[in-house]
Parts: structure tokens; C-alpha cells; sequence
């Protein structure tokens, strides 16, 4: 049994990660576990491979041949997706679900179906958009350079334009099998162990939300958990207005309390209402004073966060929060 990795699209020897990630996937198969990996361009070995990735110009499930660099390619994950599929999100498109089970043996369907669209999201489609050039942040001009993301870390094993290229590249590739698929299982064991455990949570606190205080705005975990995706998701089942929309959030942290403001989806820095303006970078008796709230800890300068010594005193922080003007 043979299966094909590839360089990349332009020729030689390199590679990148969404190859490196499709084996993987693959490998953790029974059936392609001792399967062998070729590298290689050749028609003939093409051909004849039990599975193909990244190479070939063809996508066919049904003959286990997964290339994504036809013009006419256009695959997303779902029809709710817009980003192109790079090979890692082939292989994981057709095979995720099955790997996921191997590694959550007695798990349910539903829950199943949940971390594979999940893990998807949060790891497979940033692979996609990297390997098929599509910008993150459409035309916007990024404020920094962060140059330590996965696909880079990858690149990063193959020799430099300048430095002697008669290396061997398969160990190479076998070393970024190594740095993607760790990187994977941390992802899947955190949506496993951590992330899915937080639902149950956040949908109790965001049900009891009234008994917390009238307005409905703020929310009370009963444990600090992974909270922000499951919070979004619920408002959308929901279907909660903007005005309905939650701005805080409350829970114990290492024996003392936190006010969070909530951001406006997942990934933002932008808050919905951020703690008050006269607040922020303040800390302890200066805060207490400035806020008329007893035992406060601090808030942050950006006014996303801010503690105080009790359940009580968060509360009024959040409670107070509501009633004056962010800035």
C-alpha cells in the first residue's frame, strides 16, 4: 500500500503544511498506518498510489485522489464556508470524522459532529487559507507581523534559497508531520477535555442570566471555563437582538473575582462595553476609591478585565459598569 505527499506546487523538493498535515491525517488511519509515503511527480507512481494528496490535478473521492490545484477547484468545508480547500482540508473533509472517533471512542454523534466542524474551524481552514493565499483580513494592512504560525514554523524546515539543498528532504517531511499532527492533537484534546465540558456551563449561565441581575446582561459562571465560542453560538440558537446581547461576564479566578467585558465575536479586541474609561489601569485602594466599590483588585488598561477580592464586588463592578458611559 502506497500513499504520496508532495512538494510544493512550483516543483523541487519543498513542502508545506497542509501536505504534511494531510499525511498525517491519513497515517492515523489503520489502513494507511504502514503505508508508505512518496514524494514524487512521476505519473506512473501516481498512478499507481492507493491515495493521493496535494498532487495529480485531479479530485475524485471515489478513487482516494485529493488535488486541489485545478482551476476549476472551488471545494469548500460546507456551503457556509468560503475558504478554498487545501489538501490538509480534503483529507480532513472526507476522513476527519473518522479519525476523530479513533481518538473518542464511546463519544456521541452529536458531539462528534460538533468537534468536527469545531476543530475544523478553529485549526483545518487557517491551513486552507495560508496554502491557498487567501487573506485573513481582506485588504487591511495588518498593525504587526506575526511570523510564528504554523505554516511558517513548517517552511522554516526547509533549507533556505542559499543554503546547500541536497539534504533529505523526506526526513525533513517527517519531522513537519511531526510539528503539524502535535499541533493537531493539542487542538483536539483541548476541544475534548476542555472545550466541550464548558458547554453545559455557559448554557446554564446564560439561561439564569435574569436571576443574575434584571437586565439580563450580565452572566454568572458557575466555573471559569472556555466560555466566549459557546456564549456566541447560544446567543445565535437563541436568537438574541442586540440590545438582549449579554456584556458581562463574572466568575472566580484563583480565590478572587472577574468582570469581563464581552468582546464583539470570538476573535475581536473590541468590546461590546468595556469597563469604565476612569477605571482603567487603576489598581487597588486607587480603584476601590475612584469606583466606590469596596476590596477591588485592579482593572486593566484596556478595560476588558478587572477583579476584585469577592463575588459581591465583581457584581457591583459589572452592575455599575451598565450604568455608566464606557468613556
Amino acid at each position: 500500500m502506497r500513499t504520496k505527499g508532495l512538494q510544493d506546487l512550483h516543483g523541487g523538493r519543498r513542502f508545506h503544511a497542509d501536505e504534511a498535515l494531510a499525511c498525517f491525517l491519513l497515517k492515523q488511519l489503520p489502513r494507511f498506518k504502514d503505508a508508505k509515503i512518496i514524494r514524487t511527480r512521476d505519473p506512473d507512481v501516481i498512478e499507481s498510489a492507493d491515495i493521493v494528496v496535494d498532487v495529480g490535478a485531479i479530485c475524485d473521492p471515489e478513487r482516494n485522489r485529493y488535488d486541489h490545484h485545478q482551476r476549476d477547484f472551488h471545494e469548500t468545508f460546507t456551503k457556509k464556508h468560503q475558504t478554498k480547500l487545501s489538501s490538509a482540508g480534503l483529507v480532513y473533509k472526507y476522513f476527519g470524522e473518522e479519525i476523530i472517533e479513533l481518538f473518542c471512542n464511546g463519544i456521541s454523534k452529536e458531539d462528534l459532529k460538533t468537534i468536527y466542524n469545531v476543530l475544523y474551524e478553529r485549526f483545518i481552514e487557517g491551513i486552507d487559507g495560508n496554502d491557498n493565499g487567501i487573506k485573513q483580513y481582506g485588504d487591511a494592512i495588518p498593525l504587526y507581523q506575526s511570523n510564528t504560525d504554523l505554516p511558517s514554523r513548517i517552511n522554516f524546515l526547509n533549507p533556505e534559497w542559499n543554503e546547500e539543498q541536497d539534504v533529505n528532504f523526506d526526513e525533513l517531511f517527517q519531522k513537519a508531520m511531526g510539528l503539524v499532527g502535535q499541533e493537531l492533537m493539542c487542538h483536539l484534546n483541548f476541544l475534548l477535555k476542555s472545550w466541550l465540558p464548558a458547554r453545559s456551563i455557559v448554557i446554564d449561565a446564560l439561561n439564569n442570566r435574569f436571576a443574575v441581575d434584571q437586565s439580563g446582561l450580565i452572566v454568572e459562571l458557575t466555573r471559569n471555563c472556555p466560555w466566549k465560542s459557546h456564549l456566541f453560538n447560544l446567543e445565535k440558537e437563541l436568537g438574541l437582538q442586540e440590545k438582549e446581547l449579554p456584556l458581562y461576564v463574572i466568575y472566580e479566578c484563583d480565590g478572587s473575582w472577574r468582570v469581563q467585558a464581552i468582546p464583539l465575536h470570538e476573535q475581536s479586541f473590541t468590546l461590546r462595553k468595556g469597563l469604565p474609561e476612569s477605571w482603567r489601569g487603576l489598581r487597588a485602594e486607587e480603584l476601590s476609591k475612584v469606583s466606590g466599590i469596596p476590596s477591588c483588585i485592579f482593572c486593566h488598561a484596556t478595560g476588558f478585565v478587572g477583579g476584585n477580592k469577592n463575588k459581591v464586588g465583581a457584581f457591583e463592578m459589572a452592575k455599575t459598569s451598565l450604568k455608566l458611559p464606557e468613556t
